[in-house]
C-alpha cells in the first residue's frame, strides 16, 4: 500500500497541498525527524497535487510570508492537515497525555499538605476527569486546560514561571506564535521594532521555552524572570 499522502492547507480561501511519506511526517510532528524537506516525495507545493497543478509563488507569499519550500513545509505540516493512521494518533495522544502528566507532577502540589502529586493520582484524576488530549496541539497549549480540570477532583497548586521577553525587530513577527504558545499576557511593540513582551507558564517548562525562543532568535532575545502573580 503506498505511503503518499497529501497535506492540506487552507489559508484565506486559498488551498495549498503537498505530497509526503505518511511515516516520515509522522516522525517529523512528532519531533522524531528535523528536517521538514525529508518527509517530501515530490519538492513542490500543489493548489491541486492530483492534478500536478502548482501553487502560484504570489499566492504562496501571502499565505506563508515566503516561498521558500522549506519554511512552506514547515508550516503545512505544523498546522495543515496532516492524514495519520487511528494507531498513530492514539500514539501521539499517548505520549502527550505522559508529558503533560510528568509537567503537572514536577510542578504541582497539594496545597492541603505541600506535598507533590505524585503522576498515578493525576493520571488516576485524569480518568475520573475523563479529560482527552489532542494529538495535534502544542503540550503547553494543554496544560493549563488540564490543571483546570483537574481542579474540580484534584487539590492542586501550580507553580508559574512569569517571564520578561524583548525580541529583536527581525525576529519578533516570526517568534510571536511562539510567545501566544507560552501564554503570552502583554505586549508591546517598541519604536524600533523589537517586542517587549510577558508570558506566563508551568515554570516546569521554562527551559523547553528558553531553548524555543533562543534557538528562533539565535540567541538575540533578552529574558528577565518576574515575580508570579
Amino acid at each position: 500500500m503506498s505511503k503518499t499522502v497529501i497535506v492540506k492547507y487552507k489559508h484565506a480561501g486559498d488551498e495549498f497541498e503537498i505530497l509526503v511519506n505518511s511515516d516520515m511526517a509522522y516522525e517529523y510532528i512528532t519531533g522524531k525527524r528535523q528536517d521538514p524537506l525529508s518527509v517530501l516525495e515530490a519538492e513542490d507545493v500543489f493548489k491541486d497535487a492530483n492534478n500536478g497543478e502548482r501553487a502560484s509563488e504570489e499566492k504562496m507569499k501571502k499565505a506563508f510570508g515566503t516561498t521558500e519550500l522549506a519554511k512552506v513545509v514547515e508550516i503545512m505540516l505544523k498546522k495543515g492537515d496532516v492524514p495519520i493512521t487511528t494507531e498513530q494518533r492514539a500514539k501521539m495522544t499517548e505520549e502527550k497525555r505522559k508529558q503533560i502528566i510528568d509537567i503537572i507532577a514536577r510542578n504541582s502540589i497539594d496545597p492541603r499538605t505541600n506535598a507533590p502529586n505524585p503522576p498515578l493520582r493525576i493520571e488516576n484524576a485524569m480518568k475520573e476527569a475523563r479529560i482527552s488530549i489532542d494529538p495535534f496541539k502544542n503540550v503547553s497549549e494543554q496544560v493549563e486546560i488540564v490543571v483546570e480540570k483537574l481542579r474540580a477532583i484534584l487539590p492542586i497548586k501550580f507553580t508559574t514561571a512569569r517571564i520578561e521577553v524583548i525580541l529583536p525587530a527581525e525576529s519578533a513577527n516570526r517568534c510571536y506564535g511562539i510567545l501566544k504558545q507560552y501564554g503570552l499576557k502583554g505586549e508591546e511593540w517598541l519604536a524600533n521594532g523589537s517586542l517587549k513582551a510577558v508570558v506566563e507558564f508551568p515554570a516546569g517548562m521554562q527551559s523547553e521555552f528558553f531553548d524555543r525562543i533562543n534557538k528562533a532568535t539565535q540567541g538575540k532575545a533578552i529574558t528577565k524572570m518576574l515575580e508570579s502573580k
